[in-house]
């Protein structure tokens, strides 16, 4: 039997290796950063047989890095760095009471080898009849269970190169759902910060089933003419904060989602209590933030401000239908800018994805508390599309102090389409709808107190 003792003679040496060897490669450059909680114990991805050249594997690594960190969970935490170059890497899962950092020249470079992906089960808020297969391949950064994740970086870069998903995707050949680029389920007290993200071969960031998250300073960018790649999907979660992104997509720059018809339904988690501030977003086919449409857990409480779009399909829109269920409920936006976009204002009772073969055709969506203020555009088709659901009207709708410069050739049949809503405006141009009358001088609503993701406090670490 070994010596206690010497167990901890190892444990110690293993310690003082790892941070020689950080220092080693960062040499007298001096690395500061701002993350939710600093670390003890500090190792960078070469101790553990890493290559950045683009083209070695470094899946093994990365795990082995990660496994061998996790020991230090409960003695002050891990922190693992990622130096200049290109680290080819499949998908691997993190550990609690981490930090991956990203030196601003480090780039990791997603696999293409779908063997580099394990296959897991569908999602119990979605269904299996949302993945093609039964399953959906794992993402390149994965993480379930855990407390206190750090991804950040001097903004190093996270490349998914997609293009061949894409590709795939669009011919049908593709066995399982596409892997996002980073995923952290049922988890607490997650910040992913300062970072790039390319060409992700779905989803960007998606947060799910999980509480206390803040994104911050992230800059994602894929083609316009990519399927699915959504900035930022906070899905069924609580206390999030999304700020000081900028956002170039194939899809929803933030879509805000909690689940699908039955299935969410009956996990009952809604999306709440979400700040998302100052973002920039072009995205030519979706929206800048969109509330759907999967959306039968729920989603309450919503509060966007400092926002801007430039060419962007539209600003806010809200997608559900029948046998969505679930509600729409407190969303609050302030102070958006938009240049060229088709729509301003989108709301839908009638989104086109189908529908499971089990939901119910009388499960209808509540879609209520609706406030937008503040707002200015330019170069627009349509002000605003709202149309709710016959017998089940999208209501307490309101609109205050918004100017809309229309383009040059708007719709024709008028800047305003509106069925089955009920609301209020105030001070909007163009002149809306009848079913949204002018009340005068008067402001919609936004929540002056804090949510307590604000009360979040970022310690100043380092390498």
């Amino acid at each position: 039997m070994e010596l206690p003792w010497r167990i901890h003679m190892k444990a110690q040496t293993l310690s003082i290796l790892l941070v020689v060897g950080v220092l080693s490669i960062i040499g007298t450059e001096s690395i500061e950063y701002k993350a939710i909680n600093c670390r003890k114990h500090k190792a960078s991805i070469t101790d553990f047989g890493g290559v950045g050249d683009g083209k070695t594997s470094n899946t093994k690594a990365f795990q082995k890095a990660v496994n061998e960190l996790s020991k230090y969970a409960n003695d002050g935490g891990s922190q693992l760095y990622v130096p200049p170059g290109k680290w080819l890497t499949g998908s691997f899962n993190l550990t609690s009471h981490f930090t991956l950092y990203l030196h601003k020249d480090a780039v990791l470079l997603a696999s293409q080898d779908t063997a580099d992906y394990p296959v897991l089960p569908s999602l119990p808020s979605y269904g299996p009849e949302r993945d093609p297969g039964g399953g959906r391949y794992a993402s390149l950064i994965f993480g379930t269970n855990l407390t206190d994740v750090v991804l950040t970086g001097d903004n190093g870069t996270i490349d998914g190169q997609g293009a061949p998903w894409w590709k795939n995707f669009r011919e049908g050949k593709l066995k399982y759902t596409r892997p996002v680029l980073i995923e952290i389920m049922y988890s607490d007290l997650i910040q992913i910060s300062n970072l790039t993200l390319l060409d992700s071969p779905m989803w960007n960031i998606h947060p799910i089933y999980s509480s206390n998250i803040l994104v911050q300073g992230t800059t994602i960018i894929a083609p316009f003419e990519s399927a699915n790649t959504d900035g930022i999907n906070p899905d069924s979660c609580a206390n999030t904060k999304i700020e000081d992104c900028y956002i170039v997509s194939g899809d929803d720059c933030v879509a805000v989602k909690s689940g699908l018809d039955e299935y969410g339904i009956a996990f009952g988690m809604p999306t709440k209590h979400l700040v998302i501030r100052r973002l920039t977003c072009i995205s030519p086919r979706s929206a800048t933030i969109a509330l759907g449409s999967e959306m039968s857990g729920g989603i309450q409480d919503v509060r966007a401000e400092d926002i801007t779009a430039i060419q962007t399909e539209s600003a806010v829109r809200i997608k559900t239908s029948i046998r969505r269920g679930g509600y729409v409920k407190d969303v609050y936006v302030r102070r958006m800018t938009m240049k060229t976009m088709k729509y301003v204002f989108w709301m839908v009772g009638d989104y086109g994805m189908r529908a499971s073969s089990h939901s119910d055709p009388s499960t209808l969506p509540v879609i209520q508390g609706i406030n937008y203020r503040d707002m200015v555009a330019d170069n627009v088709t349509v002000a605003g599309s709202l149309e709710g659901i016959d017998g089940d009207p999208f209501t307490k709708i309101c609109i205050s102090n918004v100017t809309i410069g229309m383009a040059a050739k708007p719709r024709k049949k008028g800047p305003w389409v509106c069925s089955n809503i009920e609301g209020i405006t105030g001070g909007v141009t163009p002149r809306p709808c009848n079913l949204l009358p002018d009340k005068g001088s008067m402001t919609c609503e936004f929540p002056e107190e804090k949510l307590p993701i604000d009360a979040l406090e970022l310690q100043l670490c380092s390498l």
